[in-house]
């Protein structure tokens, strides 16, 4: 294991190629876009995204009309084949749960034109703000509608739902204008931003979770016991169901396991380029509890001790064809890249920060001290290669090439927020000029300019997210406001939300 001082101190091999300085300096010159009008699009997958003050979209792609028609037909034909009965408009909350209207097979052409309205309050979850957390948003705000505009790639049948299909959505107010507060609006645009700046990304989430038998009541107390049959893989019905359903949903199943406890689970997705990682991890957050209720269990993101269960997001940065890994050395050795290394460097730097958003409850935090009985406010942000205890593990084995777990996240995290975390903290990595060449003669090896240290405590950790100006930045004034206001009243119920969400299955 090493700490964040020892990071840039490793002798890295001389990378010495054109392409990669020129990619660099093109990084250097990505300049912020000035944003213009917003407009609806019937498949917000093709929209233009960028940065700009307040992070908006500086224009929209309405699809061409043939392009559209055959997308519909391919759509029309996958609804009669199916005989399906309903479709399903989803959108992520803040905390990563859908939230959906379901509309008649009949009425889907229709939608897709012109949307599904549905009350701001239900993705934004404080409805009546005060005025000195969120004083940019009116209170008024919050009672209004929003438009749920799908993204028909992301139409899929539901294996798990009778007659039932789903189309993942973006989010926008009723004047056409993004919701700033989306988690996958601000995920997209982060990639967007990765691409203008000559690169991509392919990453894959690692989820670890939990299966309850119903819940009992024992001497007037609700206890809800761990389906320990399932340590010894004897209840494969559940899990293959599980994995066949996700898998004609469009999320691939790499491997999925017993873990270290009864009843708890590992399931590992195949790597994918893009948003589609993240539209896996919440397809899987749904699919879970609905297979799970049909065999009489409770899929639950936290474990019997209160603790959350773990949610890693393992990713790699390549150019931007998806045709060779920038973390790869040529050598094939046990080693970054120069491009990996400023990559990681973000990361450290940003860790505090990154950890308010990917370890977004006081129950995720646990997980830092390792249940260490030492009183800390703090630790060390961690990094090592094939070292599965550090924050952030760098593996070069396996036929994926190098790649980096950010081990920072819980399950419970929104995975939007965690895939646009990370690339905006890697981004300002490879942009930023903290870390200073050695000497002339070892040109590759960087020194960070300080350690960086992990709050155990949520409170300091949205201290450090307000502090932090380049996250601020990357994912918007509004959003980081709004975030940071929602979980002070968190904060204020935590004690009165424990036993709703574990019982509730409120973040599954």
């Amino acid at each position: 294991m090493n700490d964040e001082g020892d990071l840039l101190q490793e002798n890295t091999r001389d990378e010495g190629n054109e392409t990669e300085a020129s990619r660099m300096s093109k990084l250097r010159r990505t300049r912020k876009k000035v944003t213009k009008q917003h407009i609806f699009s019937t498949e917000v997958g093709e929209m233009d995204v960028s940065n700009s003050k307040d992070n908006t979209w500086e224009d929209t792609q309405i699809p061409t009309t043939p392009h559209l028609s055959s997308r519909m037909k391919h759509i029309k034909q996958e609804m009669a084949k199916n005989h399906l009965q309903f479709v399903r408009f989803e959108a992520t909350d803040l905390h990563g749960v859908s939230r959906s209207k379901s509309i008649p097979a009949h009425f889907f052409q229709e939608k897709v034109i012109h949307g599904v309205c549905m009350p701001r309050g239900y993705l934004e979850l404080i409805p009546n703000p005060k005025d000195d957390e969120v004083d940019h948003i009116r209170a008024t705000c919050f009672n209004s509608d929003i438009v749920l505009m799908p993204e028909l790639s992301t139409f899929r049948v539901l294996p798990w739902a009778e007659r039932t299909a789903r189309v993942i959505c973006d989010t926008f107010t009723v004047t056409g204008e993004p919701l700033l507060t989306s988690p996958r609006y601000i995920a997209k645009r982060q990639l967007s931003q990765l691409q203008d700046s000559g690169f991509s990304l392919l990453s894959a989430f690692i989820y670890d979770f939990c299966i309850f038998a119903v819940p009992e009541i024992i001497n007037s107390k609700t206890i809800s016991f761990p389906a320990s049959t399932l340590l010894n893989n004897h209840d494969q019905p559940f899990i293959q169901e599980l994995v066949d359903g996700l898998y004609h949903t469009g999320a691939n199943v790499e491997s999925f396991s017993s873990s270290t406890r009864p009843g708890l689970m590992e399931i590992c997705f195949l790597p994918e380029f893009g948003i589609s990682s993240a539209d896996n991890a919440f397809t899987l957050r749904t699919g879970v509890k609905e297979v799970a209720r049909k065999y009489n269990y409770i899929a639950s993101f936290f474990i019997e001790t209160g603790f959350c269960n773990s949610g890693i997001l393992s990713h790699s940065l390549w150019d931007v064809d998806g045709k060779k890994n920038m973390f790869c050395s040529s050598s094939g050795i046990e080693e970054l890249t120069i491009t990996g290394k400023k990559w990681l460097a973000g990361l450290l730097k940003h860790s505090a920060a990154l950890s308010c958003l990917m370890a977004p409850a006081v129950s995720c935090r646990k997980r830092y001290s390792k249940e260490s009985k030492d009183l800390k406010e703090s630790v060390p942000t961690t990094w090592g290669y094939n070292d599965n205890s550090c924050a952030f593990n760098i593996k070069c084995h396996g036929e994926k090439g190098t790649r980096i777990e950010n081990k920072l996240g819980s399950a419970t995290a929104n995975p939007y927020l965690v895939l646009a975390a990370t690339v905006a903290a890697g981004l300002d990595g490879l942009q930023s000029s903290d870390g200073v060449l050695a000497s002339p003669g070892d040109s590759t090896d960087l020194y960070p300019s300080k350690a960086s240290e992990i709050p155990l405590k949520l409170e300091d950790a949205l201290v450090a997210l307000e502090e932090d100006q380049c996250l601020r930045q990357a994912l918007g004034e509004t959003f980081i406001r709004y975030f940071v206001a929602m979980k002070k009243y968190d904060l204020e119920n935590e004690e009165t939300d424990a036993e709703r969400n574990k019982f509730l299955e409120y973040f599954i």
